[in-house]
């Protein structure tokens, strides 16, 4: 992990296209800004992880199903 000091107004880049803003410094809060094409999806990471659970999930509902339909053959 790399860890980095930035103030209000400052950024970070992550390769080219990526441009991570510190917009405010509220008490223990840090508002951030984040540029980045639309290409590249920006979740937050709870909402990342429920996107992954319910992929999975799906993954596994298709595999039963497919299962199912090659043992009625």
């Amino acid at each position: 992990m790399l860890v980095l000091s930035r103030k209000k107004n400052e950024s970070i880049m992550i390769g080219d296209q990526v441009e991570i803003q510190i917009l405010a410094v509220e008490g223990d809060q840090v508002k951030i800004g984040i540029v980045a094409p639309k290409s590249v999806k920006v979740h937050r990471t709870e909402v990342f992880d429920a996107i992954k659970a319910q992929n999975e999930a799906a993954l596994n509902i298709s595999l039963d199903a497919l299962t199912q339909f090659k043992q009625k053959k």
